[in-house]
């Protein structure tokens, strides 16, 4: 499978000389599989560059899947312009989600006075399919989500495919269990053996101190996690929206520091708009 990150910054989008290496869209990633099935995950504001580029390869069927509601996960939704069109076939992938969720989600970020059309009014072709809560298929990838420690609670998901697996993580506290939420070890188990896993590293650990049960780990916690998982390859994700490039720099830095002084061989990187993985 190969991953695309349209969009990898946290809570809100930013812009600005400082934020040119890794980008300022919110969380969205695109998968694309073996067997040419388009997988979208979140619907940040990454999502919009995301719709134009699809648009100009013709690429009109797509597979939906979110971590979350809150709204850095959601507000670039209204801006897919496949959306628009009469053409496009959108698989609202439920998943491990109540019924209602999906509908849910989108039709209040596109309700009046938020935006002027409503969901239910969209051209495009939408396609609710239903989803096992352990495991389900989206052509040869099998997902398993698990439940994230995060307020009002979410999703998380592998992906696997030939073999290979890619574990993601946004919104993910290692340090404390919301309700809902799994321990350390629930995590470490499911992140076992990963080829790639990408994980929310919001903080610093003297930032986490003072934002404990906030819904986001130190980047020191998800690298003890890598570690212990046996994980291949390490990206630091929900990058903070005051987090520069040159700061972002700084604790890839710290981390490949902590590897090598532990001669381990796990390659590690902080995830940016534009990136693009092979698994």
């Amino acid at each position: 499978m190969r991953i695309r990150c349209w969009g990898s910054r946290g809570s809100i989008p930013v812009s600005g000389k400082e934020y040119i290496k890794y980008g300022g869209d919110t969380t969205c990633l695109e998968i694309r599989t073996q067997s040419d099935d388009i997988i979208i995950v979140d619907a940040g504001t990454g999502i919009r560059r995301l719709g134009n580029q699809l648009l100009k390869e013709g690429r009109y069927q797509y597979n939906f899947l979110l971590t979350h509601g809150h709204w850095d996960h959601l507000m670039g939704f209204p801006y897919f312009k496949p959306l628009f069109l009469e053409h496009p076939r959108i698989h609202l992938h439920r998943g491990p989600f109540h019924k209602k969720f999906m509908e849910s989600m989108f039709s209040k970020v596109m309700a009046p006075p938020n935006f002027p059309v409503r969901f239910s009014d969209l051209k495009a072709k939408i396609v609710y399919a239903e989803g096992n809560p352990d495991q389900f298929q989206i052509g040869s990838v099998t997902v398993v989500p698990i439940q994230i420690s995060h307020p009002n609670t979410g999703k998380g998901y592998k992906f696997i495919e030939d073999g290979k697996s890619f574990v993601f993580l946004t919104d993910n506290e290692l340090g404390f269990v919301h309700p809902g939420g799994l321990a350390a070890v629930d995590y470490l188990k499911y992140c076992e053996g990963a080829d790639l896993l990408m994980h929310d590293a919001e903080y610093t650990p003297q930032e986490y101190k003072l934002l404990i049960e906030w819904g986001h780990s130190s980047y020191l916690d998800v690298l003890e996690l890598a570690f212990k998982a046996g994980v291949k390859r390490l990206g630091l994700f929900h990058l903070n929206q005051e987090r520069t490039d040159q700061e972002v720099d700084e604790m890839v830095e710290a981390c490949r520091k902590i590897i090598n002084g532990r001669k381990q061989q796990m390659e590690c990187f902080a995830v940016g708009a534009g990136m693009e993985f092979e698994v």
